[in-house]
C-alpha cells in the first residue's frame, strides 16, 4: 500500500512541477481559460447657469461575462434634471439577460427589465420573458445580433395599473474599431399580443473612445416611444447622454 502511495505521490509532484518522467517526457499544465466580468462606470453632469439654470446628471454600471456556452448581461443607470428649477428628467432603469449558446451562433435567452419615469408618470414597467436569438456576425470586432421572444408587461403608467402579454422583437450590433474605439447600438419593438397597436419601443446608439488605459469618453443617444402615453404627457423621450466612463 505505501508502494503505490508513493508512486500517485510522484506522479502528482511530476505533474505540477513539469519536470520530466522516468521516459524523458514532460508534462505541461494544462491551463483552464479564464472569463473575467468586464464592467464600467458613466458618470456625466451638464450644468448651466446664468440666463438658462440647468442641471444634468446621469450614472450607468454596466458589467457581462462571456464564455463558449453562456453570457451574462446586467446593467442599471438613473438620470436626474431640472431646468430653471422644474424637473425635467427622473428616471431608473435596469436590465438582466442570460445567454445560453447551443452553438456557437444559435442561443436561447431571458430577460428581465423594469423602468421608472417621473416625468412620463410612469411610476413602474416590469418586463420579463425568453425567448431565441441568433447571431449574424460573430466576429473578433463585430457582433450583430437578433433576437424575439414573448414578454409579460406590468406598468402602473398615470392612474392605471394594467400587466399583458406582448411579443419581443429586438437587435443589438457592436464595432470595434481598435481596443480604444467603439460603437454600438440596440433596439427591440414590444407589440401587446392582444393590441397589436399598443406597442414600446426602445433604442439606443452610442460610441466610445479612450482616454487612457481604464478612462474614455462616451456619447449615448437613448430614445423611448410609448404609443399610449400617460394623459398629458408625449409619446417620445429621448436622451442624449455624454460622460467619462471607468473600466474595471
Amino acid at each position: 500500500m505505501k508502494k503505490y502511495t508513493a508512486i500517485i505521490a510522484v506522479t502528482a509532484a511530476i505533474i505540477i512541477t513539469g519536470r520530466p518522467n522516468a521516459f524523458g517526457q514532460t508534462n505541461q499544465i494544462v491551463e483552464i481559460p479564464k472569463y473575467p466580468w468586464e464592467s464600467t462606470l458613466t458618470a456625466g453632469l451638464t450644468l448651466t447657469e446664468g440666463n438658462s439654470d440647468t442641471l444634468l446628471t446621469s450614472v450607468a454600471l454596466k458589467t457581462h461575462k462571456k464564455t463558449p456556452e453562456n453570457e451574462f448581461m446586467f446593467g442599471a443607470d438613473g438620470t436626474y434634471g431640472k431646468d430653471n428649477g422644474v424637473e425635467n428628467n427622473n428616471s431608473l432603469h435596469g436590465v438582466a439577460q442570460y445567454n445560453h449558446l447551443f452553438s456557437e451562433r444559435f442561443f436561447g435567452y431571458v430577460i428581465a427589465e423594469g423602468l421608472h419615469d417621473g416625468i412620463a408618470d410612469l411610476n413602474y414597467r416590469i418586463t420579463v420573458g425568453p425567448g431565441a436569438g441568433y447571431y449574424l456576425l460573430k466576429e473578433t470586432n463585430t457582433t450583430l445580433a437578433v433576437e424575439a421572444g414573448v414578454s409579460m408587461v406590468t406598468e402602473e403608467l398615470g392612474t392605471n395599473t394594467t400587466t399583458y402579454g406582448s411579443l419581443r422583437l429586438a437587435e443589438r450590433f457592436e464595432h470595434k474599431f481598435s481596443d480604444s474605439a467603439r460603437v454600438w447600438e440596440k433596439a427591440e419593438l414590444l407589440p401587446q399580443v392582444n393590441k397589436l397597436q399598443n406597442f414600446l419601443v426602445n433604442a439606443e446608439v452610442g460610441a466610445e473612445a479612450a482616454l487612457s488605459k481604464n478612462f474614455s469618453l462616451s456619447v449615448v443617444l437613448q430614445d423611448n416611444f410609448v404609443d399610449q402615453p400617460a394623459a398629458g404627457r408625449k409619446n417620445n423621450d429621448m436622451k442624449l447622454i455624454s460622460g467619462i466612463t471607468y473600466k474595471f
